[in-house]
């Protein structure tokens, strides 16, 4: 019998988490699948019927997602009607959780089984999300580790499932390979800017992390740099960024993802987020920096109680990595950070050795173990 799933996921991280999730999906029932909902490009190419594309829900901030409520609360209206008309087996809510708890209460209140897939970070800010969420899930599926202890703790069913890049990756990680992929000449060092995938965080980074490279250029004529684009939307922006804070440095745009890129440099300048994992996972020592805008800031710092904003660090329990927030991020701090990184060779080595181990600590079956928790869930005996 066919299995019908509703999903809604969030940005292109999301995306990425739910192609696999769908893959897996579809394995575990031997194709005999329906899967509907928010999606992007990889869910579709794993089988996802698209219902609205996941960049919809792509806004960043407190205060900048404002403006977009109607729009969103309507979307959310709108998949609700559908689901509640044309009823899962499952839903399955992928991040983005201002936007799919609420819509996980509802159809759990109306009897569909629902799981959330990549924890809100309520460990370190809001804890009080908790009670609701409780209400709203019948199964959390967790990344990392210490975030199942937390729900365990608060009385919410919940399955670490570890992160399926952790399976997925190049175990270990081989940068000549990934040199010569992208043809990259053998001296001088390379390093990778991810200033983000939303056109929000990418304003209000492109110019410190092409500022900190132009600086960073000067000492070191012979860098490559690689620019990964998250998507062609972000191309004209970061354009006029280069020629803004960095003309003539030797920069090349890829548009075939970050993987490759962090796979082959020595280093990384990184917006906090899923990208501080991949480097970690692809082995490639960085630093993050990460701005919002200034009232969004000022609220988040009354609110937050986390130690570190890097994964690499959360997951470590102690600052691996530089991070420089806000008014710190500036290209001057940046580039003084990523060249002591350069010149520190075994600091470089000694961050892979750590990142090598973080790396198995995330191995927890990955999307398979997701898929496996979903389809335990539909059938109404919990993540396992």
């Amino acid at each position: 019998m066919t299995v019908r799933i509703g999903i809604v996921a969030g940005e292109l991280s999301g995306d990425q988490l739910g192609g696999t999730l769908i893959q897996a999906l579809q394995e575990q029932t031997g194709g005999d699948l329906r899967v509907e909902g928010v999606a992007g490009p990889r869910m579709i190419q794993a089988g996802a019927l698209p219902l609205a594309d996941c960049r919809e829900l792509a806004v960043m901030g407190l205060v900048e997602v404002i403006r977009h409520v109607p729009r969103l609360l309507r979307l959310r209206r709108e998949l609700a009607e559908h689901f509640l008309r044309n009823r899962p087996d499952v839903f399955v809510g992928i991040d983005a959780p201002d936007f799919t708890l609420g819509l996980e209460r509802r159809l759990r209140d109306a009897g569909i089984p629902t799981v959330h897939y990549v924890s809100p970070s309520v460990w370190a800010w809001r804890q009080g999300r908790v009670r609701g969420i409780r209400r709203s899930v019948d199964a959390m599926l967790t990344l990392l580790p210490f975030e199942a202890d937390f729900y365990r703790r608060h009385g919410v069913p919940v399955r670490f499932v570890g992160h399926p890049l952790a399976d997925v990756f190049p175990d270990p990680p081989d940068q000549a390979a990934a040199r010569h992929r992208l043809a990259l000449p053998e001296t001088g060092a390379v390093v990778a800017l991810l200033p983000g995938s939303r056109l929000g965080e990418v304003k209000l980074l492109a110019d410190p992390f092409l500022g900190a490279a132009r600086l960073i250029a000067a000492r070191h004529p012979a860098t490559h740099f690689l620019l990964p684009l998250a998507h062609a939307g972000l191309r004209a922006p970061l354009e006029a960024a280069l020629a803004r804070a960095a003309p003539g440095i030797t920069l090349r745009f890829l548009e075939v993802g970050a993987r490759d890129a962090l796979e082959a440099s020595d280093a990384a300048l990184v917006a906090s987020g899923t990208a501080t994992l991949e480097a970690m996972l692809l082995g490639c020592p960085m630093v993050v920096a990460y701005r919002l805008a200034p009232l969004t800031h000022a609220l988040a710092r009354h609110l937050v109680r986390a130690d570190h904003v890097a994964l690499p660090n959360l997951l470590a329990g102690e600052r691996l990595v530089p991070e420089l927030l806000q008014e710190a991020a500036t290209a001057e701090a940046l580039a003084d950070e990523m060249l002591a990184l350069l010149a520190q060779p075994a600091r470089g080595a000694a961050l892979r050795t750590r990142f090598a181990a973080l790396r198995s600590g995330l191995r927890a079956g990955g999307a398979a173990a997701a898929a496996d928790a979903v389809l335990r869930v539909a059938r109404g005996v919990g993540p396992g």
